[in-house]
């Protein structure tokens, strides 16, 4: 068998990746707006809203909560994706296990400290999907990149993942946030490519 010069066997597609994504091995940062600076003194994380029982943490409370490490990859909708990233954090299951959400509860609201939220079903936040990391590559989250506390979603788009957590809202009603009220997608799948409303 003669294989001519230059001829290379077409390379596979990692089916890791979303329609429309590339792989990136950086970290881009994509913020709207100024960097909060959060002083782990003062913060703190409730959960509250459609509950049996509120409640509110505070930064070394929060730490001594079970974690759970992820390794996943993310999909940012300006069409990057990165793969591998390790986090570590508290499973929203046991967020759930503490606080009793009703039956009525069928949507949650991630609150930012900078004003940002985004809204979620309760089914995709459930069953191992969903946390609040405390760690990213087994070190303290940086500051642009959310810390000292984020939603990590990671099997949607990556905006749905709030930076700079400060509450979790469980509500009876879809009340979509920040993006999605300016045009972003209401759910945002990734392998659907649902980006954009309409």
């Amino acid at each position: 068998m003669v294989i001519n010069k230059g001829f290379r066997r077409k390379r596979e597609p990692d089916r890791r990746l979303p329609p429309g994504q590339y792989e990136t091995k950086d970290f881009p940062v994509l913020t709207f707006g100024a960097t909060p600076k959060i002083d782990k003194s003062k913060w703190s994380f409730e959960v509250y809203g459609e509950v049996e029982n509120r409640n509110t943490w505070g930064w070394p409370e929060f730490l001594d909560l079970p974690m759970i490490t992820f390794n996943a990859g993310v999909h940012c909708v300006t069409r990057w994706s990165k793969f591998d990233t390790n986090w570590k954090g508290v499973s929203l299951d046991h967020l759930i296990k503490l606080t009793k959400p009703t039956q009525s509860a069928r949507f949650i609201i991630a609150h930012s400290y900078d004003g940002y939220s985004t809204n979620l079903p309760v089914k995709d936040i459930i069953d191992g999907q969903a946390m609040v990391a405390v760690e990213y590559d087994y070190t303290e989250i940086p500051r642009e990149h959310g810390g000292p506390a984020r939603l990590l979603v990671p099997h949607l788009y990556f905006w749905k993942s709030a930076k700079w957590l400060k509450s979790i809202e469980f509500v009876k009603d879809d009340n979509p946030g920040f993006w999605e009220v300016r045009g972003y997608h209401n759910y945002g799948d990734p392998w659907k490519e649902q980006r954009f409303s309409g």
